[in-house]
């Protein structure tokens, strides 16, 4: 149990997603990491799609997402028609949120470049349609900011990290605990001061060897 949340632990992690071919979320680990470390001002239509994909990644596996993704952007600048998409993808609430961010794009990429700090940018992308407390995060990660989204996975691990196993009952994907959200900073700052990574790129990396069951400990353990 030592060598849980070492950087060893978490450079294992990492090799092995490589070699499993599962180092990517939108982009691949090394794009995530290089934006971590130099975000790029996004274009309207980039923006558009970074929320788009975020929309869709919620509640389907990321390789869905990612196909889906493909297929509906290269529609939207012919023709960001609901009914069309519809056939592509049939979920109105997620196809409808998608097309007015494409119809927006320019004020809603303007408005997220305008906020002044980090706390601004993600209480603004929760303005946007389909976008919530936590898909916020992911989003902003996405968009180069150093943050985490604390899912269901993120939130497993804070908890064996705090070693509370009380606390995997107030586990939610809706609303966040604040004793689990502590212990799940407390994780990314470790793993931080461990690996020397930004803690958005550690939240990526854990995320996906949490859902594709690298971490035994955490499948024997908080795991309901």
């Amino acid at each position: 149990m030592d060598k849980i949340f070492s950087a060893s632990w978490f450079f294992d992690l990492e090799s092995r997603l490589y070699e499993m071919g599962l180092d990517s979320d939108d982009k691949s680990f090394d794009e995530i990491k290089q934006n971590l470390s130099n975000p790029k001002k996004l274009s309207m239509d980039e923006f558009a799609s970074a929320v788009a994909y975020v929309i869709l990644a919620g509640g389907f596996s990321q390789k869905t997402a990612k196909r889906i993704h493909k297929i509906i952007m290269k529609k939207m600048p012919e023709n960001p028609c609901t009914e069309d998409l519809l056939k592509i993808f049939n979920n109105k609430n997620k196809i409808n949120a998608i097309c007015k961010v494409w119809k927006n794009r320019k004020g809603f990429c303007d408005g997220f470049y305008n906020c002044k700090c980090l706390d601004e940018k993600l209480i603004y992308l929760q303005t946007l349609p389909h976008i919530g407390k936590i898909t916020a995060n992911h989003l902003a990660r996405n968009l180069g900011e150093n943050v985490v989204k604390y899912d269901i996975w993120i939130q497993r691990l804070g908890v064996m990290y705090g070693g509370n196993s009380c606390l995997a009952q107030k586990i939610d994907n809706g609303k966040l605990n604040r004793d689990i959200k502590k212990y799940c900073d407390e994780m990314f700052e470790c793993l931080e001061n461990e690996t020397k990574l930004p803690r958005g790129y550690i939240d990526v990396v854990l995320w996906k060897s949490a859902q594709n069951g690298l971490i035994k400990e955490l499948k024997n353990g908080c795991e309901n």
